[in-house]
């Protein structure tokens, strides 16, 4: 049986307008973006970029053992644990 599909829209200003514009099946692109975007969002803030106030707590808590490093191979920052 066929999933029943749902339309959604949404707002864009001119300028990503313009991008998106000529992308061949556009819906089709936007659902893989989408669905990349959902697939690495920060486990911790679940993607809203802030930290509620007990999230914080734990967070520094967490810290406290570990740190931010840079990987010398492809630059990207990770956590490693300094005990």
């Amino acid at each position: 049986m066929k999933k029943k599909q749902r339309i959604v829209t949404f707002k864009v200003n001119e300028d990503l307008l313009a991008v998106i514009r000529d992308i061949p099946n556009r819906s089709e692109f936007i659902r893989a973006a989408i669905m990349a975007a959902l697939e690495n969002v920060c486990p911790l803030c679940s993607g809203s970029g802030i930290l509620t106030p007990k999230q914080k707590e734990h967070w520094e808590s967490f810290s406290r053992d570990h740190t931010l490093k840079r990987c010398d191979d492809c630059q990207e920052i990770f956590i490693e644990c300094t005990r």
